[in-house]
């Protein structure tokens, strides 16, 4: 499977943005769907996965309530709309993809699965103040 990531931008601080990731797959729905971030000098942090049927989803405790997680599987994409943005929100973002692992209840699990092994290219995004 390849993973193409898009939507990232340049944002004040309260705004949104919507990306997305399209995969290229005939098995979509066999794929644990995450996104996560990485900012500068930081380590990449898990933001926010969904399940397999796109009917369960946990987010990180630094952006649950303001960004939501959700995927098409007729059309093999996945997105993550981002609202009420702030500059800690400005990262590279990417989406990535996880067949082996069963489905984690929280998002400390699933970020630590060591099964996300198919990534998209990353997408930039910038929150202004």
């Amino acid at each position: 499977v390849q993973l193409q990531a898009s939507g990232g931008g340049l944002v004040q601080a309260g705004g949104s943005l919507r990306l997305s990731c399209a995969a290229s797959t005939r098995s979509f729905n066999s794929y644990v769907m995450g996104w996560f971030r990485q900012a500068p000098g930081k380590e990449r942090e898990f933001v926010a996965g969904i399940s397999r049927r796109g009917d369960s989803a946990v987010t990180a405790d630094s952006v649950k309530g303001r960004f939501t997680i959700s995927r098409e599987n007729g059309k093999n994409t996945v997105s993550l709309q981002m609202n009420s943005l702030n500059p800690e929100d400005t990262a590279v973002y990417y989406c990535a993809a996880d067949r082996k692992s069963p489905w984690q209840t929280t998002a400390k699990a699933m970020g630590a699965t060591g099964n996300w092994n198919v990534w998209g290219q990353g997408t930039l995004v910038t929150v202004s103040s």
